[in-house]
């Protein structure tokens, strides 16, 4: 991978090289000799004016470079502190033994003493007025001083006189910066850093496109063609496997790449000095310098108006399913401890919010409790509603793909259309609900969600104290379906239902109450005189537990005459016991989604005198015509 490619245009748009060194070491003539592409054999002055070289001149970076030449003498030693503190990269040149032994002694200790933090690279200059052969220099004299000062990024070999690896040289400066070796690789321990193999372990996942544990031929060249914008010749891809092949008994390419290699063929490129290679590859894949993914990318822009909603889009939705039947190995219709966690890896882990709701108890799941597709969808289709952002985040971390490439991450979301005048006639135009199930303690709302999500019944009673919600999918008269979510709201019902807000993304209220507890419906009456704006939201009444004996209510009116009062539907009776429960559930999604059905009226509506008005309209216009028409033929005669 990644054989003969030059890296991309970096992030960064300039970049400032402090050139250091003793006297005499030949700092001026290495950067009039990559200005002149030449050596300047005339005598030049001792510090050379600051030089800015934009990208197309001398150096193959695309960022605009400014070169800053620097004096050793004591009395200019305030100007090189400046001038040090405002880089980017220093360059520290030597020349002979005198000089080498200053690094060690005088200039790296200063660079530390004045607290930058920038990398240094090492140039041995003057190459061409000594014997010693390149491997020779760098095992005798850089190899010892790298490792004692972690700061310097690289070294070089080079010469102004012969115009050997000058462009070279400051090259590895601008990638000390562009493409910093330090994120990645640990040279005292050999091997690659745990963040930059976390971010590639990522990145192996999201082109393990069939998720079995390698990259295939086509994966590879996919990961080419996108990291890298060329096709993988067929040679390239041999020796690739080839340099695997050569790594140990364990590099086995017969079925493709695996982790392993993959994360030692770029420790590789580490080792070699080709860590820009390792840089495009993480940036095309939206990682930081600090190997952070972009903030940017897992937190696009996305605002949602106020009485609109956020849902899942078609993309969205297909990305889902095809994510869930790709984990799901065994086939036995449910993700299971082990595929949730391969799902998972290349994110932080389950949605926090997932984690306090104790998912998957919040959806569909088998009798062995691994969610189902139905559930998974369910789920999302609830976090997408409740927290887009959250939704959006995953869709980054799990390597959603929008089919239009012109397109960005929010195309796997949509906004529905403003509902918020409720009264209106006609339905919605949401494919996912919220419903708050309100009512007196041990009234069976905690009973209603779980028959919502087709659990078996307990009769054990258990007060909820937190909010619970659960979410399924509904179908609607004609066959359409929806997700409706049911949220019991615990001991903080009081306060939810003072809350506007929460009120706004509310789209349904469920008055339940236990038919056969004489003191359970009055809850339902003092609650609607305490909160006199839940008449602003559509409603359904249910008497629950209709399966026991129904006893009278402690209230001025019954549930019947009540409702009857308000011109509402009576209740509905429903036991969590009786296959008929979903129709419930399906009257509910209804009324949420026509919600000009399901409002309480104090009085008769007037008449509707439309047509009378139209009609008297049209009677009058031909009236008048008529005349005209009368007028102008007795005129004529």
């Amino acid at each position: 991978m990644a054989t003969g490619m030059s890296p991309e245009p970096p992030t960064f748009i300039s970049l400032r090289i402090c050139v250091c060194g003793d006297e005499g070491t030949g700092k001026s003539s290495l950067i009039a000799s990559l200005v002149k592409d030449v050596f300047v054999s005339n005598k030049i002055q001792p510090v050379l004016p600051q030089i800015t070289i934009p990208p197309s001149i001398g150096t193959p970076e695309n960022v605009t470079t400014t070169i800053v030449d620097t004096s050793a003498r004591p009395q200019d030693r305030t100007t090189l502190r400046k001038e040090i503190r405002k880089s980017n990269v220093i360059l520290l040149v030597y020349s002979d033994h005198y000089s080498y032994e200053r690094v060690a002694l005088f200039w790296m200790p200063y660079f530390r003493s004045l607290g930058v933090n920038v990398p240094v690279v090492l140039c041995a200059n003057k190459s061409d007025l000594t014997d010693n052969t390149t491997p020779q220099v760098i095992e005798d004299e850089m190899l010892p001083v790298m490792n004692e000062f972690r700061e310097i990024d690289s070294c070089i070999r080079a010469s102004a006189r012969e115009h050997q690896n000058v462009n070279e040289t400051f090259f590895l400066c601008q990638k000390a910066v562009t493409h910093p070796i330090a994120p990645l690789f640990d040279y005292k321990e050999g091997n690659l850093k745990p963040a930059c193999v976390s971010a590639l372990r990522r990145i192996f996942y999201l082109c393990d496109k069939d998720q079995d544990g390698y990259l295939n031929d086509d994966e590879i060249r996919d990961f080419q063609a996108k990291c890298f914008n060329k096709p993988l010749a067929t040679e390239d891809l041999d020796n690739i496997k080839l340099s695997i092949a050569k790594s140990g008994p364990w590099s086995d390419t017969t079925k493709g790449v695996d982790l392993r290699a993959f994360l030692h063929l770029n420790k590789i490129y580490a080792e070699k000095g080709r860590h820009e290679t390792i840089w495009i590859i993480l940036r095309k894949y939206h990682y930081t310098d600090s190997l952070s993914l972009e903030d940017s990318f897992i937190h696009p822009k996305f605002d949602v108006p106020e009485y609109a909603s956020a849902e899942l889009s078609p993309d969205g939705y297909r990305f889902f399913m095809d994510l869930f039947l790709l984990f799901d190995k065994d086939n036995d219709g449910g993700l299971n401890d082990g595929e949730l966690k391969a799902l998972f890896a290349p994110t932080p882990g389950l949605p926090s919010s997932w984690v306090e709701s104790s998912f998957p108890s919040t959806t569909v799941h088998n009798e062995a409790g691994h969610i189902t597709l139905q559930g998974w969808l369910a789920q999302w289709s609830m976090t997408t509603f409740l927290e887009p952002k959250t939704t959006l985040e995953y869709l980054a971390y799990l390597g959603f793909e929008p089919s239009n490439a012109r397109e960005s991450l929010t195309s796997a979301l949509k906004v529905t259309k403003s509902r918020k005048r409720r009264r209106r006639p006609g339905r919605v135009e949401r494919n996912v609900v919220l419903c708050y199930i309100v009512g007196a303690a041990a009234a069976g709302k905690s009973s209603l969600l779980g028959a919502f999500l087709n659990r078996p019944f307990d009769g054990l009673y258990n007060p909820t104290i937190k909010p619970r919600r659960a979410v399924n999918s509904v179908e609607l008269h004609g066959g359409k379906q929806c997700y409706l979510i049911l949220e019991e709201l615990g001991e903080l019902e009081p306060a939810i239902l003072e809350n506007q807000a929460r009120l706004d993304s509310c789209d349904l209220i469920c008055y339940a109450y236990d038919s056969s507890d004489p003191d359970s419906f009055s809850h339902i009456v003092s609650l609607r005189k305490r909160f006199p704006q839940l008449d602003d939201l559509p409603s359904i009444y249910t008497a629950l537990k209709a399966d026991k004996d129904k006893t009278t209510q402690r209230s001025e009116l019954q549930p019947d005459q009540y409702t009857s009062s308000l011109m509402m539907s009576t209740p509905v009776h429903v036991s969590v016991t009786w296959n008929s429960i979903g129709e419930l559930f399906v009257s509910l999604a209804e009324a949420a989604t026509n919600p000009s059905t399901a409002f309480p009226k104090s009085e008769e509506p007037p008449p509707d005198r439309t047509s009378l008005y139209l009609a008297l309209g049209a009677t009058t216009c031909a009236a008048v015509a008529a005349f005209m028409i009368w007028r102008r033929s007795t005129n004529s005669t």
